[in-house]
């Protein structure tokens, strides 16, 4: 996304004027003495088209910038942050970046001054890129996250001389910078960061530091930094160095062999040309070669659109297990290692012979997917990797066994913390709202961050794992993809979830699309308010659904009863807040419902806002709580007919239990 590409050195201690090359490329560079930078450059370089004052797209812009330096918004928590707001063709998107080493107070003041001088240097730009002191803003009309950019550049220059041999200390110079690329790229998804120095002879130390945007793959950032240009040999910032004395002419030739420098010179113009073709002829083959083998891999469904095949391969290989050594580390799927089990397959605890622990998902056989087809999903769903998600390691496919390799999360899922009755006491409100939150940046994530529009369409509380820090991660996402192929939105004669948090367009017409997650996680914000399921409520003698409770305080202006009794602290007013998101998720007009980057929003500013709920879609009204459960995969044959002739048994039944997912 941003790339800062600074140089810095000096002969003492003091700051001296820096070079900065400013490209859009992902990789900031840095070679700078012990003090800290101390630059205030204020930059705002404006692009393309322009758009009216009181245009949507100038509010949704304005009410974006407001959140992105919200005292509750922390970004990634390492000087990253990623919104959007709106819907198209107004939608706007923003990506502000905080040098790796500055506090989050600093960060976020940082920022707050970007905001005001990108809307004072830029008032009506669609697009528009800021730097300021150590953080850059951008904002764009369209998604930039994770996208390469090389516009536009910017150059200052350190006008102090190296004493001596410039040359090697260039040289020693790109080794440290090169040493510290590779780091800051291959420091992990959350922040792209690294410090070093280097010694020279009859010189000052230099001190280096590297950060790449967390937005783009280590190979994407560090490929990329390749392309940032060598400093240049004139340390001076105002002159260019001047020309090189015109050399003498060359004294007489006195040889008498002219003759065979002719011939020589005859022979080379023939050969040359005669070189260059073949050579290009052979280049010209292997190219045409090389594509047609890629086509041929991508129609038979061999390869991934948009990567390397030798990638891909090497991919598939570095993620796959073998089936021995999941027997072992599960001791052959004994039930004493067993998690759970869902709709999906059974979950069992594994240790490694490194002592890594693992979670193992055995999926049923009923997938339908051929090996390949598997092989790729998998692929797609190991690059997703967010701090919210369960990260996949890896996966075994021999004979009929299809494995799936997670990472072990300590403490349970979060339904077996909010639903008990002393257990939940442990769960404050603070953290709580992280949950909420995490999980709402969770989903964000794959319905707009990640490489593929992910649904997960299984969103509930056994999905929610938590970890020793009581952050949540999501679990089962992509599986849907697993099961059913090649559907990320529309028609579906195949319900893969569970019914009490499923959308009632999918439950009963088989319609999904990101709101249908929307309305799932409505529902978990309900519940984790509350403390108590969806299905069989309970508030006092009277037993019904929590959405209608919900909505019936909500209208009668007593919603504080929806509160869970063992909140003994926390603050009221952001409480009344998530119950008001929750209402809004949980319409019945799916058009009505936020996205989940308008919920992000929602939560980080509170100058913004809410509309008033409308009526959620009911499954039950009152009645008698039910104990009767469903499968996660609802009639998994069943045509859309079939399902059309039960919606009565759809709307009077609730929530399978289970809880099939890595701990």
């Amino acid at each position: 996304m941003v790339c800062v590409d600074q140089f810095f050195w000096t002969t003492d201690k003091e700051i001296v004027d820096a070079q900065w090359l400013y490209n859009q490329c992902p990789l900031l560079l840095n070679a700078i003495v012990k003090n800290a930078l101390n630059l205030n450059p204020h930059i705002v370089t404006t692009i393309k088209a322009t758009t009216p004052t009181n245009s949507t797209y100038k509010t949704n812009l304005n009410t974006l910038l407001s959140s992105l330096s919200s005292p509750s918004n922390n970004g990634n928590g390492y000087g990253f942050y990623n919104l959007s707001y709106g819907e198209n063709p107004d939608q706007v998107y923003a990506i502000g970046l905080c040098r790796g080493d500055v506090t989050v107070d600093f960060c976020r003041g940082c920022l707050s001054n970007a905001t005001q001088q990108i809307t004072q240097g830029c008032p009506n730009q669609k697009e528009a890129f800021g730097v300021i002191e150590q953080c850059t803003l951008r904002y764009s009309n369209r998604s930039i996250y994770g996208a390469m950019e090389t516009f536009p550049p910017l150059m200052w220059y350190n006008a102090q001389n190296v004493p001596s041999d410039v040359d090697g200390f260039s040289q020693e110079l790109n080794t440290l910078l090169e040493d510290l690329r590779g780091q800051a790229a291959g420091n992990g998804s959350l922040r792209k960061f690294a410090v070093g120095t280097a010694t020279f002879p009859n010189f000052q130390n230099v001190y280096g530091l590297a950060q790449c945007t967390p937005d783009l793959t280590e190979q994407v950032c560090f490929v990329n930094t390749t392309t940032i240009r060598p400093l240049p040999s004139s340390p001076s910032p105002l002159s260019s160095p001047p020309p090189p004395p015109l050399s003498s002419p060359p004294p007489p030739s006195t040889s008498t062999g002219g003759s065979k420098s002719d011939k020589s010179r005859t022979v080379i113009i023939i050969v040359v040309p005669i070189v260059v073709s073949v050579v290009l002829i052979v280049m010209f083959f292997c190219i045409c070669l090389r594509v047609r083998r890629t086509k041929k891999k991508l129609e038979t469904g061999k390869l991934i659109p948009g990567n390397d095949d030798t990638d891909e391969i090497g991919s598939a290989e570095s993620l796959q297990f073998d089936l021995a050594t999941i027997r072992v580390s599960t001791n052959d799927f004994s039930e004493a290692n067993k998690l759970g089990q869902g709709g999906f397959g059974s979950v069992y605890r594994g240790r490694l012979l490194n002592g890594n622990d693992i979670a193992v998902k055995r999926l049923s056989t009923n997938s339908g997917q051929g090996d390949l087809e598997f092989k790729n999903e998998v692929l797609l769903a190991a690059k997703l990797q967010h701090r919210n998600l369960v990260r996949l390691l890896g996966f075994c496919l021999e004979g009929s066994e299809r494995l799936l390799v997670y990472e072990f999360v300590l403490n349970a899922s979060l339904d077996h913390i909010i639903f008990d009755p002393t257990k939940r006491a442990q769960l404050d409100w603070g953290r709580r709202y992280k949950i909420i939150v995490g999980t709402a940046r969770g989903l964000l994530y794959l319905h707009e961050d990640s490489r593929l529009k992910i649904i997960h369409r299984d969103l509930k509380a056994s999905n929610i794992l938590i970890d020793a820090e009581m952050n949540p991660k999501i679990s089962d996402f992509g599986m849907a993809r697993l099961f059913v192929p090649d559907q990320t939105q529309g028609n579906t004669s195949r319900i893969v979830g569970t019914f009490g948090y499923m959308a009632p367009e999918y439950a009963m017409r088989g319609h999904f699309s990101v709101k249908s997650d929307v309305y799932s996680f409505g529902v978990l914000v309900l519940e984790i308010v509350s403390g108590q399921k969806n299905s069989g409520f309970r508030h006092g003698e009277n037993a019904e659904d929590l959405l209608s409770f919900a909505w019936r305080s909500w209208r009668e202006g007593t919603a504080s009863n929806l509160i869970d009794p063992t909140l003994k602290t926390g603050s009221r007013n952001e409480i009344m807040r998530c119950i008001h998101i929750g209402l809004l998720c949980v319409q019945e007009n799916v058009a009505d419902r936020p996205t989940m980057a308008s919920v992000i929003l929602m939560m980080n500013s509170y100058s913004f806002t809410l509309p008033l709920p409308s009526q959620p879609a009911f499954y039950l009204h009152r009645s008698i709580a039910s104990d009767m459960s469903l499968r996660s995969e609802y009639n998994s044959g069943a045509t859309r007919s079939d399902r059309s002739k039960s919606n009565s048994v759809i709307v009077m039944e609730y929530e399978t239990f289970t809880e099939p997912h890595p701990r």
